[in-house]
């Protein structure tokens, strides 16, 4: 199980312009904004919620959000493979989550909104969870990934899948499970995300990852959204607040653009203020928290044709290898494996795999989410 930090943390609670981050919750009676007072009334008796699967009571009163909900980011568990595909191992596997994260992590529940078993069963992860979700209005502040605590539905994977793929079995539930979030907090499948996109962790895993155009492509066929509800590229839209390899890849990006910062995957001052600089000389929007913005990403990254080098294709290797593709090295050279990893990519996303590192390349290659993916078969 990969650890993260407290639910409810000062990244949430200090979003500018936001007024007020979250409301408190004494025990089962939760106080909410009175804008979210409207229930769609779905059916989601299929998940098994934290009665039903007998969890232990929040050890503090745990918060609603009161930003809007923007995503939902896939984890793996690093548990063992389990070949148990029951009910009860479902329900046990939950109540082990619970016991971690709560007497090692020192959290005051379950991290995560909801869990998947390996056998397909949806179980409630953070208790509220469900019934935020059967109102689709706030989520509950978790606990699963810093700096998205707040606007980020958690769903944790049973398993490991560095180099395994999960079974059918969990696959087929996370596409219910996703299509009904999106249904819920009025979500699309292009804002389906990993882990890693917003943290340095090897969460959801390599070939977890790999499924995850399918996954979407799946959400997106049962929503019926239509093609041109789908932006051309959503970026991930990281912050001030989170981390990684993807704020890496900001961070050699501006330092290819003249700015001295830090290249740690530390969202730091230094970088925000980059940011920030980038935007107001492009024309951008400044953004408060230093959003990389689709326009941010979209001047920053540089088109590639194959003969480049230096900092641009060290940062197009550094994300490849991160990602799974041991073969690549950070060369700087624009060198066949270099080349194999991206089509491969390319490949996976619906793209035309000419090896070259286009703007729409570029999103896909740091996580992000392109309208082809959804055109791919």
């Amino acid at each position: 199980m990969h650890f993260d930090h407290p639910e409810l943390d000062r990244r949430t609670l200090l979003r500018a312009g936001l007024g007020a981050a979250a409301v408190a919750v004494v025990g089962s009676e939760l106080a909410f904004p009175a804008a979210a007072q409207a229930a769609p009334g779905a059916d989601l008796g299929w998940i098994i919620s934290c009665d039903e699967w007998g969890a232990r009571p929040p050890a503090d009163p745990l918060s609603i959000s009161a930003i809007a909900t923007n995503k939902i980011i896939v984890h793996h568990m690093a548990f063992p493979n389990s070949t148990d595909y029951s009910e009860e191992h479902a329900k046990q596997l939950a109540r082990d989550c619970q016991d971690l994260h709560m007497d090692t992590n020192r959290w005051s529940d379950t991290g995560q909104h909801f869990t998947v078993s390996r056998g397909g069963h949806v179980l409630e992860g953070r208790h509220g969870s469900l019934e935020r979700l059967q109102a689709g209005d706030r989520q509950m502040i978790s606990a699963h990934c810093p700096g998205e605590n707040g606007r980020a539905i958690g769903i944790e994977n049973e398993g490991t899948y560095v180099t395994e793929t999960p079974p059918e079995e969990l696959l087929d539930s996370l596409v219910k499970l996703c299509t009904a979030v999106c249904r819920q907090y009025g979500l699309h499948a292009h804002d389906i995300f990993g882990h890693w996109d917003f943290r340095a962790t090897q969460c959801p895993g390599a070939m977890f990852y790999r499924e995850f155009p399918a996954l979407r492509r799946r959400v997106f066929a049962k929503l019926g959204t239509h093609l041109s509800d789908v932006p051309a590229r959503r970026w991930p839209d990281i912050w001030r607040f989170v981390g990684g390899p993807v704020v890496q890849v900001a961070q050699r990006l501006l330092t290819f653009r003249g700015y001295t910062v830090p290249v740690t995957g530390v969202f730091d001052a230094a970088t925000v203020a980059a940011v920030q600089d980038w935007q107001a000389r492009n024309g951008i929007p400044v953004d408060i928290d230093a959003t990389l913005t689709a326009p941010t990403w979209e001047t920053l990254a540089p088109e590639l044709e194959k003969d480049a080098t230096g900092i641009p294709v060290e940062t197009v290797q550094f994300m490849l290898n991160s990602k799974g593709y041991a073969d690549v090295a950070i060369t700087g050279e624009y060198d066949y494996p270099t080349k194999k990893a991206l089509k491969d990519l390319q490949e996976l996303h619906g793209l035309d795999p000419n090896g070259k590192v286009s703007t729409t390349t570029w999103c896909a290659l740091v996580g992000g989410v392109v309208r082809q993916s959804f055109q791919k078969n």
